[in-house]
């Protein structure tokens, strides 16, 4: 048992951070101290707690069984323990120093971003906004690990430690680049016949790399199927794609009409019915009542709820 009248507690600090990177370089960094300087916690922590922690395998350390069974109470009890410190007064974004990560989509990076960045630097100058990838097949587990803060992903079913809150619905359109010869003749503002829809080769945006998506199981309910020949990872690389061949592709209707207003692509309804996705932002339960955290999330949902036409004012 540690007798913690003798016990250092910023080795618990470096203990975190060892079983967050797996490296004695990347915890150090990520505390701001010397490679040498960890391994010397690390020493310590080995001693104080008669157990090996980590051993090392190739280039990187795997935690005992030991170190393993306190990943999740001691992040819990740091989480809570810089919670209680940060006292009762209120946030201040003008005097805020910290990192937030956000997953999402290059859909959200559209729309999100821009704005977000105006305005950090005029209410919250020492936030520094770091947008990544998703995690393929598994939106959710970098949000334990403290890999992002803020997960922006379709609703869905999530594990009991996750808070949710909606942000709007994306209604998806049809597009087909500017004089698809396919097209000649069909009323820009009118749906595709379904059966050329299904004859075309499509392009679809998914991030785990799958050939289906919503659509697939949308016509799977009227006995229809389509042909996706391409499939990448980002929105972005969709609409280049399209504007370029003869492929089509659904795509969120409010990252399409940038392209649309360029006379690169035109957009249709979708010609069978699928409800439009519901949108949603994702944290930790431990995050919910963080002051800091509670403005970001504020900032993201006032932005993306407030960015949507509604549906009266949609262009069709």
């Amino acid at each position: 048992m540690v007798n913690l009248s003798g016990f250092d507690l910023n080795l618990l600090r470096v203990l975190d951070a060892l079983l967050r990177e797996r490296s004695t370089v990347r915890a150090g960094e990520r505390l701001g101290l010397s490679q040498p300087a960890v391994s010397a916690a690390l020493g310590r922590l080995r001693h104080a707690l008669g157990d090996p922690l980590f051993v090392r395998q190739g280039q990187g350390m795997v935690p005992t069984v030991f170190a393993q069974g306190l990943e999740t109470p001691l992040r819990q009890a740091l989480d809570g323990l810089e919670l209680l410190l940060r006292g009762p007064g209120g946030f201040d974004p003008q005097a805020a120093r910290f990192d937030f990560r956000v997953s999402a989509s290059d859909y959200f990076g559209s729309m999100l971003m821009p704005v977000m960045v105006r305005r950090l630097a005029d209410q919250a100058p020492g936030v520094r906004l770091q947008l990544v990838d998703l995690v393929p097949d598994n939106y959710v587990e970098p949000l334990d690990r403290h890999a992002v803060d803020l997960a922006l992903i379709p609703q869905g079913d999530f594990p009991a430690w996750v808070d949710s809150a909606p942000l709007f619905r994306a209604e998806f359109v049809t597009i087909a680049r500017a004089g698809h010869p396919a097209l000649a003749g069909i009323e820009r503002d009118c749906c595709l016949p379904l059966d050329l829809f299904c004859a075309l080769d499509h392009v679809l945006c998914s991030p785990e790399g799958r050939f289906s998506g919503m659509g697939d199981a949308a016509l799977a309910r009227l006995g229809r199927s389509r042909r996706v020949a391409v499939s990448v990872p980002f929105f972005e690389a969709v609409l280049s794609i399209v504007a370029g061949s003869d492929m089509i592709a659904l795509v969120p209707q409010d990252l399409a009409q940038p392209h649309m207003a360029r006379g690169e692509i035109t957009c249709r309804p979708l010609p069978f019915p699928m409800t439009p996705p519901e949108l949603c932002m994702i944290w930790h339960r431990r995050l919910t009542r963080d002051p800091a955290h509670r403005w970001m999330r504020a900032q993201v949902a006032e932005i993306l709820r407030t960015d949507q036409p509604s549906p009266r004012t949609r262009r069709r």
